[in-house]
């Protein structure tokens, strides 16, 4: 389900480009809009209260955390508020590389999560575990879009300075 939030909001992001949006008139552009919406979606999971049965929550989140790393409920919380960092990194075009980059490196040191959670059988969102070759590709997507956005992101031109004008 969050790949196809990624891929369909790139290309609805990109869709207003062609449509005359200058902001998305790039893929890259348009995909680093599109995680940033993405992470709004993942992100949230990290802060809902597990009475909420609808969608993952925050202790969905928890068992997914390898037994070896210690204070599982603070790390769900900070990679939540690092991935809303990321969303908005990505937004931000002075930002958007350095966001990218840094999301890549939460998206690598996320995958012992994922393979702990796809092995052990961890049940996500009151359904079956998400299986392991499922997961790797997923996170993977993710490494890829990020690394793809970081490479390509350009500053914004600063505007040019004002001439004073020379009375003779």
């Amino acid at each position: 389900m969050i790949p196809l939030v990624l891929v369909l909001a790139t290309a609805a992001f990109r869709a207003l480009g062609a449509l005359g949006v200058r902001r998305f008139a790039s893929w890259p552009v348009s995909a680093a809009h599109a995680m940033a919406v993405m992470l709004l979606f993942t992100a949230s999971a990290h802060f809902v209260p597990s009475s909420v049965t609808m969608m993952p929550n925050h202790a969905d989140m928890v068992r997914m955390v390898p037994p070896f790393l210690p204070f599982a409920d603070a790390l769900v919380y900070l990679t939540g508020v690092f991935e809303l960092l990321g969303a908005a990194g990505l937004v931000i075009a002075a930002t958007r590389k350095p966001a990218g980059y840094a999301l890549a490196a939460l998206f690598v040191g996320l995958l012992p999560a994922n393979i702990y959670a796809a092995v052990a059988d961890v049940p996500f969102a009151g359904g079956e575990a998400t299986p392991l070759w499922q997961r790797i590709p997923e996170q993977v997507l993710y490494i890829a879009v990020a690394v793809w956005v970081a490479r390509t992101a350009t500053r914004r031109a600063e505007p040019a300075p004002i001439k004073e004008k020379v009375h003779s």
